[in-house]
C-alpha cells in the first residue's frame, strides 16, 4: 500500500512537499492533534481539555474556584447541584472570550429554569471552542511538482459540549440545606471534513450550605466519559502524511477518566456593606501522574485559590491562582534547578437590577511569560409570568 503511493509521487514533487512543510503547519497541527488516539479504548490524559476551559468571568476571575460558592447560571458548568439556589425567575447566563490574539474564540451560553415547586431547576447549557479560517494547504503542491495557492481551502476546528442540568433542594434546618444536581453532556467535536467525534458523560454533585460557609464536591465524568472518533482520510491527504511520516488514523474511541472536585468556602462580613469570600479547590484526577503539587501514580492533586470582595452585592473585585506547576528555572545555567509557576487571574463586575456584567482578565501560561485574556460575560434575571401578574 505505501509503496504504491510512494510511486505516484516523482522526486520534484517530493522536494517541494519537504520545502512547504513551514507552510502546512497550521493544518497538521489541527489533524495531528487527533492522532495520538489508539485503536483500543484507554484513559486518555487532557482529554476533551475544552471542557476545563472555565465558564463566565466570575468563575474565571477567582482561578476556577467556584465548586462550593457558586450560585447563578454557571452552575451548570462549575456545581450542577447549586442551580437549586436560583429560585422563582428563570436566569440566561452569556460569556466570550478570544484566545491567542483572537485565533481561538470560546463562548459559553446557559438557561436556567426553576420548576413550580422551586425546589428543582434545570438548566441548559452549550460550550463552543473554536479555531476558524484554518488554512487547508493539502492541495498546494500539484502532482507535477508546481506550486498552486489558488488550491488553499480554509476549514474550523470546533469542539462543542451540550449539557443538560437536573438540581433538586433539600432543606436540613432553617439556615442549613444541601444541594443534589447531576449533569448529562453529549460532545461533538469536529475538525473540518477530516475528523468527528460524538462522545457522552455524566456528571454527579452536591452543596452543603451554612450561614458563611459553603461545601462543594462534584464528580465529574463519574461513569467515564466516551469519544467515538471516525475519520475521512482521502487518497492525497494520505500521500501528504506518508510523506511527513506522519501516521494514518484510523477509527477510535478515547475514554475520559472520572475526577473528582472539591471545595470548600467561608464569607467574612465586615460590614453591612463590605464582605470578602474566600474559596480553596483541590481537582483530584485519577488518570496518572501529572504536573501538579501531589502528583503521585494514578492520583493527582492540583489547588485553587478564588477571592472576591463584595460591596453591597454591587460592585466585586475578584482574584485568583491556580495551575501550580514545577518548570526549570530560566536563570539556572545548568538547566536542573526547578521552581514552583503559577497562573493567575484578576476580575471585576457591577450589578444593576436583574443585570450583572463581569470581566476578568486571565493569563493563559504563567507568571513568568505572561500570555492573558480578556473575558467578558453577562447574566439577566428573567421575570417570569408568576410575578408579572403580582405586579
Amino acid at each position: 500500500m505505501l509503496k504504491r503511493m510512494r510511486g505516484k509521487l516523482n522526486p520534484g514533487t517530493v522536494k517541494l512537499y519537504t520545502s512547504q512543510m513551514t507552510k502546512i503547519y497550521p493544518f497538521l497541527i489541527i489533524v495531528g492533534s487527533f492522532l495520538s488516539l489508539s485503536a483500543s479504548a484507554q484513559f486518555t490524559k487532557y482529554s476533551n481539555e475544552f471542557l476545563n476551559i472555565g465558564a463566565g468571568a466570575r468563575g474565571m476571575a477567582m482561578a476556577g474556584a467556584q465548586v462550593a460558592s457558586v450560585s447563578d447560571g454557571t452552575a451548570g458548568y462549575w456545581n450542577p447541584a447549586a442551580l437549586a439556589n436560583i429560585r422563582d425567575k428563570p436566569q440566561l447566563s452569556l460569556m466570550h472570550a478570544e484566545y491567542y490574539a483572537g485565533i481561538g474564540k470560546y463562548d459559553f451560553a446557559n438557561l436556567v429554569l426553576p420548576l413550580k415547586d422551586n425546589k428543582r431547576t434545570i438548566g441548559l447549557t452549550l460550550l463552543r471552542f473554536a479555531v476558524d479560517d484554518i488554512p487547508n494547504t493539502i492541495l498546494l503542491v500539484q502532482p507535477d511538482g508546481t506550486v498552486n495557492f489558488d488550491n488553499i481551502t480554509t476549514f474550523s476546528s470546533a469542539d462543542y459540549a451540550f449539557i443538560f442540568s437536573l438540581a433538586q433542594k433539600a432543606d436540613l434546618s432553617k439556615n442549613r440545606h444541601v444541594n443534589f444536581g447531576v449533569n448529562a453532556k453529549v460532545i461533538y467535536r469536529k475538525a473540518g471534513d477530516f475528523a468527528s467525534a460524538w462522545g457522552f458523560g455524566f456528571d454527579a454533585a452536591a452543596q452543603y450550605l451554612g450561614d458563611r460557609w459553603k461545601v462543594g464536591i462534584v464528580a465529574k465524568d463519574v461513569t467515564t466519559t466516551f469519544n467515538a472518533w471516525s475519520f475521512s482520510i482521502d487518497q492525497q491527504m494520505r500521500e501528504v502524511f506518508y510523506m511527513t511520516e506522519n501516521e494514518i488514523p484510523t477509527k477510535s474511541t478515547e475514554l475520559t477518566a472520572p475526577q473528582l472536585i472539591l471545595g470548600g468556602s467561608y464569607s467574612f462580613r465586615f460590614s453591612k456593606k463590605l464582605s470578602l469570600l474566600v474559596e480553596a479547590d483541590l481537582d483530584v484526577t485519577f488518570d496518572g501522574r501529572r504536573n501538579t503539587v501531589i502528583s503521585t501514580n494514578p492520583v493527582s492533586i492540583d489547588p485553587k485559590l478564588g477571592l472576591e470582595l463584595n460591596y453591597k452585592d454591587v460592585f466585586f473585585v475578584r482574584g485568583g491562582i491556580n495551575n501550580f506547576q514545577q518548570a526549570l528555572d530560566d536563570k539556572d545555567t545548568t538547566n536542573q534547578r526547578k521552581i514552583w509557576i503559577y497562573q493567575p487571574s484578576v476580575g471585576a463586575g457591577f450589578k444593576v437590577g436583574d443585570v450583572e456584567i463581569d470581566y476578568a482578565f486571565v493569563n493563559l501560561a504563567n507568571q513568568s511569560y505572561p500570555l492573558y485574556t480578556h473575558v467578558f460575560s453577562l447574566r439577566v434575571d428573567l421575570q417570569s409570568k408568576k410575578n408579572k401578574l403580582k405586579k
